[in-house]
């Protein structure tokens, strides 16, 4: 594939992540808190808490580690079960009344299919988390450019390195906290978000 084709498509997908990731749910968010609509709120509060691995994934590729190739596939597919798995969430949204649930239905699906196509498109690069980041040819270190340039305009000045260790960080708590989960919580609750 040629390097300039990748890269706009890269960047796409950059921008895409913003919209359907970053400001759309947000937007939700705050308009779900303002119009007081309980399930959304609860959904949308357990998506930002999945989606902190997009954050974390970026915050790796700052430092050029190779482990955000995966991660990346990782986060978006979590963000879809995130969006879809809960059985008590889904049926209350379903129930709700308010007008902001053709939106989020909406979002939803849109942000579903931008995920699995993204990650379809990921999956041609996966292999560059088993490359050694100075082996890495030029085709890879396109997928660090965006977030290079976020730390550009977020971090100016910090030293990538920092900004890599606190991706660590975050990815190291970030694991612990989802094989806790998965050991103790999920067995326990299922498919119910919330238990009264």
């Amino acid at each position: 594939m040629d390097a300039t084709l990748i890269r706009q498509l890269v960047w796409l997908d950059y921008r895409l992540a913003l919209l359907f990731i970053v400001f759309v749910p947000f937007g939700l968010l705050c308009w779900a808190f303002q119009s007081n609509s309980e399930a959304i709120k609860r959904s949308l509060l357990l998506y930002w808490r999945v989606a902190s691995l997009v954050l974390i994934t970026i915050y790796l590729a700052i430092g050029g580690l190779s482990i955000a190739f995966v991660l990346g596939i990782v986060a978006e597919i979590l963000i879809v079960l995130a969006l879809w798995f809960w059985q008590d969430l889904n049926e209350d949204i379903e129930a709700s009344r308010k007008s902001l649930k053709p939106i989020y239905l909406g979002w939803r699906w849109a942000t579903t299919v931008y995920c699995l196509l993204s990650v379809g498109f990921r999956l041609f690069f996966a292999n560059g988390a088993f490359i050694k980041a100075e082996q890495l040819s030029d085709i890879y270190k396109i997928w660090f450019e965006p977030p290079l340039s976020f730390s550009t305009v977020f971090h100016h000045g910090m030293p990538v390195e920092n900004l890599a260790f606190f991706g660590a960080v975050g990815a190291i708590v970030y694991g612990l906290y989802f094989c806790s989960f998965l050991a103790f919580s999920l067995p326990k609750t299922g498919r119910i978000a919330f238990r009264d």
